[in-house]
This record gives structure tokens, sequence and C-alpha cells, in this order.
């Protein structure tokens, strides 16, 4: 089987405060790159897998730094687009115990968003692809965005290419309206839907019963109805939720559940991390691109959800958006338990 792999979305400057530090109060960005769909390229990269990023980046040194971060990291570049005037930018304030992390965006009229669908030769770029993966961010981009999006998923279906699409919803970019209008018709594409709870209800109508995501709680039966009626609804081969446990900005449970058979009594439920943030953004990320990598390379659905929510239990102890760490590095965490004992 085809290890390439094809995300499509924004990459965008990261600038966030160093040691905790508050806007107000710092006198300087740690500087890196990050967004959904690039992150989930570079963490496959890391799996070994053959992953290929496309975007439109402007033609000048910033552009070119943030194609030289994915270049690091093994990501191929050879189909991003150069063009347009600017990067898109986000400043992240990292929180810590009962201070929530702040996100700031600086993205209006980016490159990505001017994109034309002619742009790019979908044709060529899936060619021997085995998966296709995009957010429900980057149609948050604007209808150029949304026209190339389609473009993609058209071609993918045409060449029996695997779709996920991590639904992402973005309240700073789109309203609820405005995400279903455009997300619910795309979704016909999709084989492979992750989500939270949040993200099904923004982006396509459906909120699961008996759920809180202010409370520390959960109640998995709201959470497994809802991944059987989201798998019905549309059509879905696999539907994976994350869960999230929200003690505080600096501790957080992290576990997953999955649905993929037609008559399905009980989710595949994955074990559970007791988390000690260091960076959370990102963890939905990699825990996408462990989904992927786990339904290409395992045997069962079971030990590709296990993968999962461990590869993004390590991302969240991480600085930056790219989860830096191997395959085998994910499968000790599944065989330890997560105990995090010093290897020496």
């Amino acid at each position: 089987m085809s290890n390439k792999i094809v995300t499509f979305g924004e990459i965008m400057l990261r600038l966030s405060t160093p040691n905790f530090e508050r806007f107000v109060q710092s006198q300087s960005f740690d500087v890196t790159y990050g967004g959904g769909e690039a992150n989930v390229a570079a963490s496959l990269s890391n799996f070994g897998m053959e992953s290929y990023f496309v975007t439109k980046l402007p033609k000048h040194e910033i552009g070119q730094s943030a194609v030289n971060h994915l270049r690091r990291y093994g990501v191929k570049t050879d189909f991003i687009v150069r063009g347009g005037e600017r990067i898109g930018i986000y400043f992240l304030e990292t929180g810590a115990s009962q201070r929530a992390s702040k996100v700031i965006y600086d993205r209006s009229n980016s490159s990505i968003s001017q994109i034309q669908h002619t742009e790019i030769d979908w044709e060529k770029v899936l060619e021997g692809a085995a998966w296709f993966h995009f957010t429900g961010i980057t149609p948050a981009l604007g209808k150029n965005a949304q026209e190339c999006l389609f473009a993609a998923c058209k071609k993918a279906k045409e060449k029996s290419v695997k779709i996920s699409c991590d639904l992402n919803f973005r309240a700073k970019l789109w309203t609820e309206k405005e995400a279903q209008a455009v997300m619910i018709p795309m979704m016909e594409y999709v084989d492979v839907c992750i989500a939270n709870e949040e993200d099904a209800e923004k982006s396509l109508g459906m909120k699961p019963h008996n759920t809180d995501i202010h409370k520390a709680e959960l109640d998995e039966s709201g959470y497994f109805e809802l991944a059987k009626s989201l798998k019905s609804k549309f059509n879905f081969e696999t539907v994976a939720i994350t869960l999230r446990e929200s003690f505080s900005a600096s501790r957080n449970g992290w576990s997953a559940l999955l649905v993929d058979s037609k008559d399905c009594i009980e989710p595949y439920r994955s074990a559970r991390y007791d988390i000690q943030i260091v960076d959370r953004v990102g963890g939905g990320d990699a825990f996408a691109s462990g989904l992927i990598y786990g339904l290409l390379t395992k045997s069962n659905s079971k030990d590709a959800l296990e993968f999962a929510v461990a590869a993004s239990c390590l991302k969240q102890t991480i600085p930056g958006d790219f989860n830096h760490v191997s395959s085998d590095e994910v499968e000790k965490i599944i065989k330890s338990g997560g105990s995090g004992r010093v290897e020496r």
C-alpha cells in the first residue's frame, strides 16, 4: 500500500510569549511555524510516511522560512504555490493553572485566502496517494480556499483516495451558520471524521447529550451516541471523538473513542492519560496524524486509536505546533502506560 499522504491548508508564523508570560508583559516572542494540516504532515513525516503539504505562501523570505521549516522535518513541499503578499500570523499566550491560553489571529488576506483552484493540479498532487486530509479551518478562510478544497476532495474521490476531516470549528473565523452551510455538503466526500463535542455542534449541528466542555467529568454515553449519529447521518466509515477532561490549563485528562462498524454495540475506547500540559496547541492534529498512521499500518481500529491517543498525549508535552516524536516513541508510551520513567 502507498504511504503517500497529502494535506492541504495554511501554515502560519507563530509568535508565542516565553515562560508563560502574558502578552502585556512580554518583551519578546518565540518564533516557530504551524497550522492544522501542516502539523499533521510533519507528524506523519516523523512516523516515516511520504508526507506532502499543499498551500500558498508569499514569495519572500518569511514565506521561504515556512517552507524551510517544513523541509527540516521531511515534509515534501513540491506542490506549494508561491504568491500573494503575506503569511498568516497567530500570537499565543500560554496559560497555566486556572489561567487559560489565548490566541490572537492576524491572518486576513493571507496568501492562501487568495488561492485560485486552477493554481493546483490535483490530478498530479494526488497521483499514487493513499490519503488526503483537511480540517474545518481551511474552508473558513474564504471562498477561494473552499473552491480549492472542493476540487481536491472531488479528485481524491475519483482516485479512490481516503479522505479525512478534523472538523476544527474556529469561532474567530466564521459563524456556526456559515460553517454548516459549507461543512455539511463537504461531508459527502469524507471517509474518516474526527471531532470533539463542540466541533460537531458548531460545524454540523449535532450536539451530544449530557456533555459539558467546561467540566472535568465525562458522560461517555453521550459521546458514543454522537459518534453513532454522525456515522449514520453522513455515512462515514469511521468516526473518532476526542475526550478532554479540563481540570485546569495545566492538567488535562486525555482519551478518545472510535466507531467504525455498522452494528456497533460498544465503541472502541482508548486508554486515558493524565497530562501535565506543556503546550496543547497541535494536540488535536497529533491525534489526527496518529489515527491516519494507525488506520494505514495497524491490523485493527482499536490499535489505531491507541496509537493516536498516545501520540497526541506526547505532543502536549512538547513546545511548538509540531509533534516531534517517532512511531517507536509512541509505541513505548502505549506499552508503558504513560509512566514517564527516565530512559537510560
